[in-house]
């Protein structure tokens, strides 16, 4: 006869490192930030089911099968190596629908916390303008690039199915816009957006305009694919050197090739951030539903930011 494994029994083993992606250490703090959001999620969702205020006391009726610390522990299983539902309830001892549930009520505070910052403890920037306001007051100089996540390709007949073809990768993608900082910490994300979409028309989508007009002193390093932010926003919007008349004399190729070079080498830590969110296999390729992407890469931008801070 085959038995099914309790979570609670291998609880210390499955909240390894290996498993969920995260430090040991790690999910106490989240338990402790977590379970008064998630309290509050399923009290409205109760409420929402009766239909007013409960009629009992609170802790009265059926106790969870799944408690909240085991709820947490394979949602981040789940992040980090996309385990089907079906193995993870086989792990929990409960239905596969218990999984669900739990994993996108988790899922969901994860996306609310937003990205920690270095030597502030209990700060997170959730919005753009929370970005350049941390990085004014700090003088922090801010690295700004997107990347693609292949996703499924829209049912044939439905509107807007070609705003997801990716005119770099030629696949159906979403995309994110990331910020890091010098250290390749992330800070902030978007909400993502279909892959045809260009970065700048993204960025100029999430506000960037504004917040260059409002915090004049925070700088952008960028790639040569956004001339039109340098344009509008110059010392602000900060872009690799444009080419050369074909007539210019060889220093002045060399000096443009040399500036290129020093402003790759800072804008790297953006690429290792980015390379922090891939190593979790749900941001390799999406097999899921494109509307739950988005909450589930701020989830992870939020877990990756938390480990470079206390790094």
């Amino acid at each position: 006869m085959i038995q099914s494994v309790g979570i609670t029994a291998d609880r210390h083993i499955l909240a390894h490192q290996l498993f969920t992606g995260i430090s040991q250490q790690h999910p106490a703090c989240l338990v402790e930030e977590l379970a008064v959001p998630w309290q509050a999620v399923v009290e409205g969702r109760r409420h929402a089911a009766r239909g007013g205020a409960r009629k009992r006391e609170t802790g009265a009726g059926a106790r969870h099968r799944l408690v909240f610390v085991d709820r947490l522990v394979i949602t981040l299983i789940h992040l980090r190596h996309d385990l089907p539902h079906s193995v993870l309830a086989l792990l929990s001892g409960v239905d596969r629908t218990t999984v669900t549930r739990a994993i996108g009520e988790i899922r969901g505070i994860l996306a609310e916390r937003g990205c920690a910052v270095p030597d502030r403890p209990g700060l997170r920037l959730r919005i753009l303008t929370d970005v350049f306001a941390y990085a004014q007051a700090e003088g922090v100089e801010l690295r700004l690039d997107a990347t693609e996540i292949q996703v499924r390709r829209p049912v044939a007949g439905r509107g807007g199915r070609r705003a997801f073809v990716s005119g770099k990768k030629k696949q159906n993608t979403m995309k994110a816009t990331v910020i890091a900082d010098s250290q390749g910490r992330t800070l902030w994300t978007d909400a993502l957006r279909p892959g045809r979409m260009h970065d700048a028309t993204a960025a100029c989508n999430e506000g960037i305009g504004t917040c260059f007009q409002h915090f004049p002193d925070v700088e952008v390093l960028l790639d040569d694919g956004c001339p039109g932010l340098r344009r509008d926003h110059p010392g602000q919007a900060v872009t690799p050197p444009g080419k050369p008349n074909k007539i210019a004399l060889p220093h002045v190729h060399a000096a443009r090739e040399e500036a290129r070079h020093r402003h790759s080498s800072k804008r790297i830590t953006v690429e290792h951030a980015l390379a922090d969110h891939k190593r979790w296999k749900q941001l390799t390729r999406w097999t899921h539903r494109r509307e739950t992407l988005p909450a589930t890469y701020r989830a992870i931008a939020g877990l990756v930011s938390d480990r470079t801070v206390n790094a």
